[in-house]
């Protein structure tokens, strides 16, 4: 290992270790924990690079070993990394280990090469085959630096079948059994060890305290902490189960995530934690993550050949793969549904829309005519309140579409009012000089253009004031989108230059050239002049700049462009 992966599992070990350590954890820090964990599993790939770059450089230490006894042991490194990520392979390097201990002729060599395959294939749920092996083995031949390993096998086995048991008899034989190496096992490992230490708590979970497991593991955090992640997962799997004989749900299900974060980290296929976990999950009705844990964990077992843990994933998964095909069916019926009722109300705002525009170019003629007859002007008139019953009701109907088309409704149906009662002052002074005679005077009145020029300086400072009232950071936002030699100072506070009341204009997305040309009394050529030359000002692409300028006061901001 190099020193760099040194540093980085201390670093994994010192987290995990003071994450085991607070107390008060709450339900925000699980989910803290659960994001955690998702983003370890996305990461699930690099995880495994790294452990397949570990193995390749076992590999190699192993083929170029020539002596006999020295293989046998780079073997076993080999060993240490293939076991829990694939069977196939452990058993291949099981087999190797046994042809070497022969060649060597050394019969300890054999034990271990034997208690390996035991313990490899009891891991695989080849429970005869393991025992078999085991105790095909004479205890008295067992070498004592092996015993510890020969009580694991056997206690594993034992807790293995009496899990699996159907017959109550033949369980309380395999639990005495179990009980009685995990003594074995406690006699000849010193408590001032790790895995001492779980030994001891797990036989404090299995006699019914629980708490005092809890306690146990809790100080050895406190003054130890775990060597390497993966012990930092069997530390967090163990307090697990003791937080579940105590019935506190919450904690278990932290330990459980902290101990599923070091198994992803270390790259192990086969662990129990994720599925637990998921099944928890699963209860708590979070079917999507418990869905995904799942897979997580059957993709896994699979890659490993782990058959127990297939058979242990298979015994919920198509329960937890039925609710979520479930889930995700109601989903999409829920999401044509709701595309069905948005496409109505985008297709009853756009009829609303064409109505307001249709409505607003009989405005403007009814204006032009109204210097044909004072008889007419009492017909616009009423045309004209008609027009603002229109208005109104297709304000309403458009009110959930967009806060901006509501507020520049709104305003706009202020100034038709406001234009109303000018409209209706100039016809009673039409309709007087008319009635006095002085025909000079009323064609003076209606050739007078500086009341349109004054009502169009009127407009535009009412669009300017409404408009940067929706986006007051508009400026800056804008100026933030072109090179600094070329931003766009309004000479006037709280007014837009004709560019940025353009830009303004297609913010609210009004892009058509034509209709900004309109709205501004200004040729289709103008505008798109001014358009170009200010495209041409951006910062960066220039073909980017109406996407972001779209994005200015948006929830998200601006968002940078890649490539």
């Amino acid at each position: 290992m190099s020193i760099l992966q040194k540093i980085m599992s201390a670093t994994a070990c010192c987290i995990l270790c003071i994450l085991l350590s607070l107390e008060g954890f709450g339900a925000d820090d699980t989910d803290s924990l659960l994001r955690v964990l998702d983003i370890k599993i996305e990461r699930r790939e690099t995880f495994t690079a790294e452990k397949e770059k570990r193995l390749r450089t076992l590999r190699d230490e192993v083929y170029a070993e020539t002596d006999s006894r020295r293989r046998f042991h780079r073997l076993g490194a080999l060993l240490d990394e293939y076991a829990s990520f694939n069977s196939d392979s452990s058993i291949r390097i099981c087999q190797e280990r046994e042809r070497l201990a022969g060649l060597v002729g050394d019969p300890e060599l054999k034990i271990h090469a034997l208690l390996s395959m035991a313990n490899i294939l009891g891991n695989s749920g080849q429970f005869p085959e393991s025992l078999a092996i085991v105790d095909s083995i004479p205890s008295s031949s067992i070498p004592e630096y092996l015993k510890p390993f020969y009580y694991h096998i056997k206690r594993t086995l034992y807790g293995y079948m009496a899990d699996y048991a159907v017959r109550t008899e033949d369980k309380r034989r395999y639990q005495n059994l179990t009980s009685e190496f995990r003594d074995s096992l406690i006699s000849v490992n010193s408590e001032k060890t790790i895995y001492g230490l779980l030994i001891r708590a797990d036989k404090l979970n299995s006699s019914g305290h629980p708490e005092a497991a809890c306690k146990l593991l809790e100080a050895w955090n406190d003054s130890h902490g775990a060597e390497d992640t993966h012990d930092s997962a069997i530390m967090a799997y163990t307090l697990s189960e003791s937080y579940r004989l105590l019935g506190n749900r919450e904690a278990r299900k932290r330990q459980l995530a902290i101990a599923s974060i070091a198994d992803m980290e270390s790259a192990v296929r086969e662990y129990v934690a994720l599925r637990q976990l998921a099944v928890m999950l699963y209860e708590e009705g979070d079917i999507e993550r418990a869905y995904k844990y799942l897979r997580q964990c059957m993709n896994d077992a699979v890659i490993c050949n782990a058959r127990l843990r297939q058979v242990e994933i298979n015994d919920v998964f198509p329960i937890v793969n039925d609710v979520y095909l479930r889930m995700i069916d109601a989903q999409r019926h829920r999401l044509h549904l709701y595309i069905i009722i948005i496409s109505i109300l985008a297709l009853l705002a756009a009829i609303a829309y064409l109505l307001a525009v249709k409505q607003m170019r009989h405005a403007r003629r009814a204006r032009q005519e109204l210097a044909e007859a004072n008889t007419r002007l009492v017909s616009m008139n009423e045309e004209l309140k008609a027009l603002i019953g229109k208005l109104r009701e297709a304000n309403r109907e458009i009110e959930e579409a967009s806060r901006l088309k509501e507020e520049y409704i709104g305003e706009y149906m202020n100034q038709c009012s406001v234009y109303i009662d000018k409209l209706d002052s100039f016809r009673k002074k039409i309709s007087n000089r008319l009635a006095s005679g002085s025909m000079a005077k009323t064609k003076e009145l209606l050739q007078d253009t500086n009341m349109v020029d004054e009502e169009l300086r009127t407009f535009y400072e009412h669009f300017d004031t409404t408009f940067l009232r929706l986006f007051p950071t508009f400026v800056e936002d804008f100026n933030n989108l072109l090179n600094p030699e070329n931003r766009i100072e309004p000479k006037t506070k709280g007014r837009l230059t004709t560019e940025l009341r353009i830009f303004a204009l297609i913010r609210l997305g009004i892009t058509d050239s034509n209709k900004i040309a309109q709205f501004l009394r200004y040729s289709v050529t103008t505008i798109y002049n001014y358009r170009t030359k200010v495209r041409n000002k951006a910062a960066g692409d220039r073909d980017n700049l109406e996407r972001k300028l779209m994005q200015i006061g948006s929830a998200g901001g601006i968002q940078e462009t890649s490539g």
